[in-house]
């Protein structure tokens, strides 16, 4: 089943992003000149100023290190509510904001194990694959 969510930032370095989220894949940016990863999408490197990169891949693994419960409607009924975003450290270490996955809300917890996943879903841009993360 397709879900309605916001709509994606899209344009240079995003438009990669998501097509690898097509294949399946969680590609960060990694800088070429100091392999430092980059996460949110960079034009330039914030540790170095490069402005060459390369997209590696990541194992899909972390550690749930927050989570906020939305009550406010803030997207006029697109999401069902309330709805959880989480954050969610990555074992390669860069920080990655998400939604649970059939996590219950009372089994939330720092250190909880998670893997990825992605869930279908679509926006004004078209169809396209959100990475969530699960309960390892």
């Amino acid at each position: 089943m397709t879900t309605t969510r916001p709509d994606r930032i899209l344009g240079p370095g995003h438009d990669e992003f998501w097509n690898w989220c097509a294949r399946g894949e969680l590609r960060l940016q990694c800088c070429d000149d100091c392999a430092e990863l980059a996460w949110p999408v960079v034009q330039s490197c914030e540790h170095c100023g490069s402005n060459s990169f390369q997209w590696q891949a990541m194992t899909g693994k972390g550690t749930l290190v927050s989570w906020c419960r939305f009550d406010h409607d803030y997207y006029k009924g697109l999401l069902d509510m309330p709805y959880w975003t989480i954050l969610v450290e990555l074992d390669e270490g860069p920080l990655f904001v998400s939604n649970p996955l059939s996590i219950p809300e009372e089994e939330l917890a720092l250190g909880l194990a998670v893997s990825l996943a992605f869930q279908d879903c679509e926006d004004a841009g078209g169809a396209f694959k959100l990475p969530v993360f699960k309960k390892t």
